[in-house]
C-alpha cells in the first residue's frame, strides 16, 4: 500500500517546486490539511485561464491531473466559486504564466 502526502505537504512541495522554476502561484483557497481536494487555475495573462483537477483513473489504478476546464478567466473563477460553494474542503492553487507552465505533468506531481 502506498502512503498518500497530505494536501497541505502536496501544495506547499508544489508550490516550491514551481517558485524554483521562476513560476508566480499562491494559494486561492486553503482546503482541508489532510485530505482536501486540489485545484489548480493556470491564468495565462491574457483573458484566459485553464482549470486542472486530480483524478483518480480506475483502469491505471493512479491518480492524474485532468483539465476540467478552459476559457475566459472570469468563467474559470465563477466556477471555482461554484466549486468551493460545494466543497469547502477544495485547495485552490493560482498560476500566473504567460507561457502556459504549470509543472503537473512532471514525474512525482500525481500525489
Amino acid at each position: 500500500m502506498t502512503a498518500r502526502l497530505t494536501a497541505d505537504f502536496w501544495v506547499h512541495a508544489y508550490l516550491a517546486r514551481l517558485r524554483l522554476a521562476g513560476i508566480p502561484a499562491y494559494v486561492l483557497a486553503h482546503g482541508d490539511d489532510q485530505a482536501g481536494a486540489v485545484l489548480v487555475k493556470l491564468a495565462t495573462l491574457d483573458g484566459q485561464a485553464k482549470l486542472y483537477q486530480r483524478l483518480f483513473d480506475p483502469m491505471a489504478e493512479t491518480r492524474r491531473w485532468v483539465l476540467v476546464g478552459e476559457g475566459d478567466e472570469a468563467a474559470m473563477d465563477a466556477r471555482i466559486e461554484r466549486e468551493r460553494g460545494r466543497d469547502r474542503d477544495l485547495w485552490v492553487i493560482e498560476i500566473e504564466d504567460r507561457a502556459g507552465r504549470h509543472l503537473l505533468d512532471e514525474p512525482g506531481l500525481e500525489g
